[in-house]
């Protein structure tokens, strides 16, 4: 497994968020546009892929949040290549790329009906927080950070 820094601009990035997407959209149901709206990828420039056999696999982001803390965006692994370590590897690394540039915070939202996601959050370190910004009352979001 390799990964890769990229931006938003990718192919391959584009193409996991399609299907990151698509799944998104069955575990969400009928709050699925209401997390869309926060989700678009045009501009992001801390991106990371993850390789096997040169096919991408994984997928995750980062943008600014404040002066101090990024929020981690579209982390998606393929179905068939979850629990292999991909995920945390991309984490690992959008953790490392924001540390490089400054920041020594991560916060993320993600959805009740994604438990690998919260087991993966978990298993990194993030504690759950209150729902911050747009999560805040909504019912099927959950919010973590971590201090870098």
């Amino acid at each position: 497994m390799i990964t890769k820094r990229i931006d938003s601009s990718n192919i391959d990035f584009q193409n996991l968020v399609k299907l990151l997407d698509a799944d998104l959209a069955v575990r969400d149901g009928d709050d699925h546009e209401f997390y869309h709206q926060f989700n678009s990828i045009d501009m992001l420039k801390n991106c990371v892929i993850a390789y096997s056999d040169d096919m991408a696999v994984g997928c995750g982001a980062f943008k600014p949040f404040s002066k101090d803390t990024v929020e981690i965006k579209r982390m998606y692994t393929d179905p068939e290549k979850r629990g292999k370590g991909f995920a945390s590897k991309i984490l690992n690394e959008l953790e490392i790329w924001a540390k490089e540039e400054g920041y020594n915070r991560c916060v993320l939202e993600t959805g009740i009906k994604q438990p690998e996601a919260i087991a993966l959050y978990e298993k990194c370190g993030y504690i759950r927080i209150p729902n911050y910004g747009q999560y805040i009352g909504i019912d099927n979001s959950v919010c973590y950070e971590k201090i870098l």
